[in-house]
Formats: structure tokens, C-alpha cells, sequence
């Protein structure tokens, strides 16, 4: 076994300072304009329909305009795909001709439906959209995967010519079994990682939801009750996962030329979407056999600090993909918060902690909050987006400017979006 990588025991990393006050209103950017989000949960009276028509005069309302001023929407939900999900919303909400985007794209869903109306945005083709994400998943368990009942006759078939599946056996497809190898990998390569430092992740986001009242779960949990909770997949013990369950977000975007000719207490309270990245899986070898949810994420955020010229060290909040406490905990490291090798010593800090140097989820995180999947890239930006209007509440992260929203689904798409606060 390969000899672990030392790691330099440094304090967490502290404000640059480098970066500018707030954002101004350019013709060529694209700002948020009106969010909502649904408190997350079971809606047995509700269907996916409801949750998402709700969301999406909500966040209209927000922004102080109509469905007659949209010139786009983009629907995200992954369980009903094929059932035109954005349509059926318009009938709810109005029907008036514009184009629509059904989007499917794993747990990146939701931020992918954001990204459409960006880009439509960005192209000239509209001034402004609405991103909706929604899903009704109920209790669906989630812990089989992509695994079938394997046969008793071997003959070659599909694509690969398999005799017999390999998923529990070289690798798996199985989400808790990939973010709980991932962490290991973590953990056998850099010091001062081990099952405290991932428990201690879910500490930190259970203790955050007891702030929040749209999280599924607001309930704050010992360190040794999360250690000695049902192992699903080691290291991640139940409280270590985030649950099923059903809700929705929406988005109102708009662009920098239109926002100027709208009020100045819209402007002030717009979000402006410095960079918006969605990247998928690069050949790796060891992709092959176990999904790698390390670097697409690693190239999205580069490719989002290098757009939109943040640092990670200006970053005031972060709402990254917290499945399980292992993603997290990675996350960290490929998403440039600590130093290489460094999350160990991050979470051991208290730096990702709401009164640390860097909060991260704020909100509960997955673990908490709960994870409808086509609804979570549009929440995580609701999130960060009300922050930065300083309408947080309770949870508030006093003075943020800058924040990041990170999602990953496995096949694999990882979106990221950096907000930053209106200088208006």
C-alpha cells in the first residue's frame, strides 16, 4: 500500500480581501432577478406539478414580474423526464408560447435548468427565463443503484458483451458505495482523515438546520450518536446520507441590459451569476470501474473562479453537494477550500462551520435540508442568493458578498454557479 501523502497542518485559510465590493450592472451579464424554494419534505396531497407552479409564481412574485414577461423556461425534474414536465407547469401558470426546456441531468438537474436559461440569455434569444427543478420522490430508496438481479446463464450481452454484472464486485454503481469509496481513497492518500473528520461533517449540518425552516430535517445530533448510527456503507452511517423526499425551486433570471431599465430596489436586491460552469467526466482509467466524482469537479471550478475572477478565498458561503458526508468532506479539497490534501484539517478547524472562515451549507446541506434531486441545483442557488440579499434569518451569514453553488450526479455532470452581491 502506497505510503499516505503528508499533509501541512496550517490554519484554515483567511478573507483575501482582494476582491471588490459588490457587482455592477453590465449589459452582458446575467443576474437572478426573483428565487424560491418549497420547504423540503412529503407533500402526499401535492403532486410534482403543484410543488413546481407553487414555486414558480413564488419566485416571480419575488422578482416583480409575470409569466408574459418570460421568454424562456427550463423545467428540470428527473423521475418524470419523459412526461414534459415545463408544460405541464405552464398550464398552471400560463401558457404563452414561449420556449420550453425539459431537462434530466442527474443530481446536476436542476442547476442545469438554471444553466439553459443562462445560456439563452447569454445568446441574445432572451432577456429573461424562469429555472424551475422539482421532483417527488417520496421514500423511493435510492441505496440499489444502478445494480440488476444478476442471472444463472452466462452468455455474453449489451454493449460490453458481459457475461455477468460486476457491480458489489469490480466497483459499483451504487451511489452510497461510490461517495463512501471516495472518501476512503481520501483518507488512504492524505493524513488526519478518518471517521471522526467525515461524522464530523454531519455534525455540522445537522447543528445548521436547526436554523433553517425549510430543511426536511431540523434536528441537531451528537458526534457519537451520528458515529454510532446503522452503517449504510462505510465510513457513512444513516445520519451521514441525505434523505429522499419531494420539493422545488425556481429562478427568475435576467439580463444586465434589461435589469438596468427596472427599478433600484430590484436592481439592489439582483444576484449577479459571475460564472456558470457544467462540466462531465474526462477519460480516467480508473473511471472504468468506480465513477470519479473528483474531477470534473476540480475542472468546473476552475473554470468558474477563472471566469468569474473569485478566489476560493473570497467565497463568504458555499452550498456544495453533501449526499453523503464523505462528498463533502472531498468536496472541500477539489473545490479549492482547503490546501491539497488539506479537508482533514479543514472540518477539524471549524473553518466550514457558520461562524467559521468559509461556512459551507448553511442550510443543512443535503444531509439535512433532504435532496429532491431535480429541485437541489436550483435550491443551493436560492440559498447562496438569499444571502446575498441579507434574507437569511436566523441562518444569515452576515455580511456575504460572494458565494458558491455546487451540484454532481453521477454519469457524471457537475454544475457550479458564483453569485455575487448587487452594488447597486
Amino acid at each position: 500500500m502506497a505510503a499516505k501523502k503528508a499533509t501541512k497542518k496550517a490554519p484554515a485559510k483567511k478573507k483575501s480581501g482582494s476582491r471588490k465590493a459588490a457587482a455592477k450592472i453590465s449589459d452582458d451579464s446575467v443576474w437572478v432577478l426573483g428565487t424560491h424554494m418549497t420547504p423540503f419534505g412529503r407533500y402526499p396531497d401535492q403532486d410534482a406539478v403543484d410543488l413546481a407552479a407553487g414555486s414558480a409564481m413564488a419566485a416571480l412574485d419575488d422578482g416583480k414580474v409575470t409569466i408574459h414577461d418570460m421568454d424562456v423556461l427550463a423545467a428540470g425534474c428527473l423521475f418524470q423526464a419523459s412526461g414534459g414536465m415545463g408544460q405541464r407547469i405552464q398550464k398552471q401558470i400560463g401558457q404563452t408560447g414561449i420556449p420550453v426546456f425539459n431537462v434530466a441531468n442527474a443530481c446536476a438537474t436542476g442547476a442545469t435548468a438554471i444553466r439553459t436559461v443562462y445560456l439563452s440569455i447569454k445568446a441574445g434569444e432572451a432577456d429573461m427565463g424562469i429555472a424551475i427543478g422539482v421532483e417527488q420522490m417520496g421514500k423511493m430508496g435510492m441505496l440499489a443503484g444502478a445494480t440488476k438481479k444478476e442471472k444463472s446463464v452466462f452468455e455474453p450481452e449489451g454493449r460490453f458483451g458481459a457475461v455477468t454484472g460486476v457491480d458489489g464486485y469490480l466497483g459499483t454503481e451504487g451511489m452510497p458505495g461510490v461517495f463512501a469509496q471516495a472518501g476512503m481513497e481520501y483518507a488512504n492518500e492524505y493524513d488526519g482523515v478518518g471517521f471522526e473528520q467525515f461524522a464530523k461533517v454531519a455534525y455540522k449540518n445537522h447543528l445548521h438546520s436547526t436554523l433553517n425552516p425549510l430543511a426536511q430535517y431540523r434536528k441537531e445530533f451528537s458526534l457519537e450518536e451520528i458515529m454510532g448510527a446503522p452503517t449504510m456503507s462505510y465510513p457513512n452511517t444513516l445520519l451521514m446520507c441525505c434523505p429522499t423526499g419531494d420539493g422545488a425551486a425556481a429562478a427568475v433570471l435576467v439580463s444586465g441590459e434589461r435589469l438596468k431599465s427596472m427599478p433600484k430596489n430590484v436592481q439592489k436586491r439582483a444576484v449577479k451569476i459571475s460564472a456558470s460552469v457544467l462540466t462531465s467526466d474526462p477519460y480516467t482509467e480508473s473511471s472504468q470501474v468506480q465513477p470519479d466524482v473528483n474531477t470534473l469537479t476540480r475542472n468546473a471550478a476552475s473554470q468558474a473562479y477563472e471566469t468569474s475572477g473569485v478566489d476560493p478565498a473570497d467565497l463568504d458561503l458555499v452550498e456544495l453537494h453533501d449526499c453523503f458526508a464523505t462528498a463533502e468532506l472531498i468536496h472541500y479539497d477539489n473545490l479549492g477550500l482547503c490546501e491539497k490534501g488539506g479537508a482533514g484539517e479543514f472540518i477539524d478547524s471549524g473553518a466550514p462551520f457558520r461562524d467559521g472562515t468559509t461556512p459551507v451549507n448553511v442550510s443543512g446541506g443535503l444531509i439535512s435540508k433532504g435532496h429532491p434531486i431535480g429541485a437541489t441545483g436550483v435550491a443551493n442557488v436560492y440559498e447562496v442568493a438569499t444571502h446575498l440579499r441579507g434574507e437569511a434569518g436566523d441562518r444569515q451569514i452576515k455580511g456575504a458578498k460572494v458565494g458558491l453553488a455546487h451540484v454532481i450526479g453521477l454519469g457524471s455532470a457537475c454544475g457550479i454557479h458564483v453569485l455575487e452581491k448587487s452594488g447597486v
